[in-house]
């Protein structure tokens, strides 16, 4: 089974290869790392490049992947959009994390630390809620000058802005906290807070690991 990724950042190359060793060792990822589209998103809005990345989805299906998981959620939405073009399975890596999250309860607190990140993610979660049919109050918390941080390299202290963050939120006002970015998750080892916290990697490279599964068995 070959799964391509799609990233748009290199950190997150290291994460996903640690987890298929340790959840689907027989799995063979290929990640392609393009930072340009999210620098281009976050400046144009994510429909800018849909045209790339319906090329980049097409070369993936030319070299034998099963199916793309889109690690970006800035453009996940984007990616998802190509999937009949590309002729390929296409999956967003925060789509399962926003499912889990509808089944935690209705009170959902969605934190980035990137803006061109929150919309798209709240999007999500209030479409899964409908899917189950749930209702959900949800609420949106922008980390404030932590985007920086991860840009210099000081993922340390990136990643205690993010959960300085989490600690202020309570049971009293959430149900469950989602990080809107993978680059976040390792954030949830480092908050005090009592509310439950959800990433996004390791939920969606198993679901991508499990379409990759139904391709081959199809």
């Amino acid at each position: 089974m070959k799964l391509a990724l799609l990233h748009t950042s290199p950190v997150h190359v290291p994460v996903f290869d640690a987890l298929r060793d340790a959840d689907h060792p027989g799995l063979v990822l290929r990640h392609d790392v393009r930072e340009e589209l999210l620098e281009r998103a976050r400046a144009d809005g994510p429909r800018s490049v849909a045209d790339d990345v319906r090329t980049l989805l097409e070369a993936a299906a030319a070299d034998g992947a099963d199916a793309v998981l889109c690690t970006c959620s800035s453009i996940g939405a984007v990616a998802q959009e190509q999937a009949a073009a590309a002729g390929l399975p296409v999956l967003r890596v925060d789509r399962p994390m926003a499912a889990r999250a509808v089944a935690e309860g209705p009170r959902v607190v969605v934190v980035a630390t990137l803006r061109s990140t929150l919309g798209p993610t709240a999007a999500l979660v209030e479409e899964e809620a409908g899917r189950a049919g749930r209702a959900v109050d949800l609420r949106t918390v922008l980390v404030e000058d932590a985007w920086e941080l991860f840009l210099a390299g000081e993922h340390a202290r990136y990643l205690g802005r993010v959960a300085e963050s989490l600690d202020a939120v309570t049971e009293d006002e959430a149900d469950v906290i989602v990080l809107a970015q993978a680059s976040l998750a390792d954030a949830a080892a480092r908050t005090r807070t009592t509310v439950p916290v959800l990433s996004s990697p390791r939920l969606g490279l198993a679901a991508a690991a499990a379409e990759c599964a139904r391709g081959k068995s199809a």
